[in-house]
């Protein structure tokens, strides 16, 4: 293997193709079978350099507790963010050319199933002149054009975001391989295994799945749908091949894909306004009723009243969410405006049913 020193200067020769591949589907589609022989084959024909990153190698025995059971969703989700730092880490060293070293606060046998599965591909080594977990890059690791293959179920569209964003981050290119098999094909296929997993967790899976959508989401264009196993791996590994030189040749652009940032942001920033607004408008319709049971309001109005007040806020927000009537999202909403045009449309209804003024 090339020497710490030779990779570094080839990390400094300039800019390199690089690009992050997300392999997606069901437990049991194929989807590691399908990694390897595609690790082969850009290996023998393309001369890439490529790293294989199974999610099933890394965490599970890292992760399970004494019972073998896995961590609650939560803790689980934590864990796969944990993994993708670690991927970051080799990506930071890789495109500085200098050596990796382990990350703080990390959890020790997944750092450690980490390195081994980057050590075994022959992407890293460690020195004896080197400090404790400071490993050199091996020189095919910045002298050729890399791909780094993630394969998991990444069964959320959430979870795939996430490796998008990283290739945003550091201008990677990025594409994504569903491995499109029979729920059934699957099952047969899970129990087979030395270490099957139950099949209502298949189940469940194969209900929850959110496939690639590139018609809803830009940053999914560069995505292929294999199917598994009615495509003949010899075909579908060709058709990768032109997918992954893709991505390698047309990288997330920073700047292009701020358009996206911006879209992102409203939606978060429309989530926050209406989770405000409902708060708020509930306080309003609760203050409404008390005054109208202090004005003494007969039952029966008061049941009426209600049903009203409720109906204008469930339209309202509607309108809001929809963005149809009230106002248009924008970062610089005020609720005082929020609540101002649902003050004038309650004081309308209240008016009915009391003469106090509101």
């Amino acid at each position: 293997m090339e020497t710490a020193a030779g990779a570094q200067a080839a990390g400094s020769a300039g800019p390199r193709e690089r690009g992050l591949c997300v392999l997606c589907g069901l437990p049991a589609a194929g989807k590691s079978t399908f990694a390897r022989a595609l690790g082969r084959r850009l290996r023998q024909e393309r001369g890439w350099t490529v790293g294989v990153l199974s999610y099933d190698d890394v965490l599970p025995d890292a992760s399970l507790d004494s019972e073998g059971a896995r961590p609650p969703p939560s803790q689980w989700k934590m864990l796969r963010r944990e993994l993708l730092k670690y991927l970051e880490c080799f990506l930071t060293a890789v495109i500085s050319g200098c050596q990796m070293s382990a990350p703080p606060n990390r959890t020790e046998a997944i750092w450690e199933n980490f390195i081994t599965c980057l050590k075994d591909q022959e992407l890293i080594f460690s020195s004896a002149l080197e400090a404790p977990y400071c490993y050199l890059l091996a020189k095919t690791a910045v002298s050729r054009p890399l791909f780094l293959v993630l394969d998991d179920n990444f069964y959320y569209q959430s979870m795939r975001y996430e490796v998008f964003q990283l290739a945003r981050k550091y201008s990677l290119g990025f594409c994504q391989l569903f491995l499109d098999c029979p729920l059934e094909t699957c099952l047969q296929r899970n129990g087979q295994r030395l270490r099957a997993l139950p099949p209502e967790t298949i189940y469940a899976m194969g209900e929850k799945i959110e496939k690639p959508n590139p018609q809803k989401n830009a940053w999914e264009h560069n995505s292929l749908t294999i199917q598994s196993p009615a495509c003949s791996l010899e075909s579908s590994l060709e058709v990768t091949d032109l997918l992954l030189l893709t991505a390698l040749e047309n990288p997330v652009n920073n700047i292009e894909d701020n358009m996206e940032q911006k879209e992102m942001d409203r939606i978060i920033c429309s989530t926050n306004v209406l989770h405000k607004a409902d708060q708020t408008l509930r306080r309003i319709v609760s203050q409404t009723m008390k005054e109208a049971k202090d004005e003494q309001v007969l039952p029966n109005n008061l049941k009426l009243l209600a049903e009203e007040l409720n109906k204008l806020k469930a339209e309202f927000l509607e309108d809001l969410r929809q963005g149809n009537k009230y106002l248009c999202f924008q970062p610089t909403t005020d609720l005082s405006d929020v609540t101002s045009f649902f003050c004038n449309e309650k004081h309308n209804i209240v008016q009915k049913y009391f003469s106090k003024q509101h």
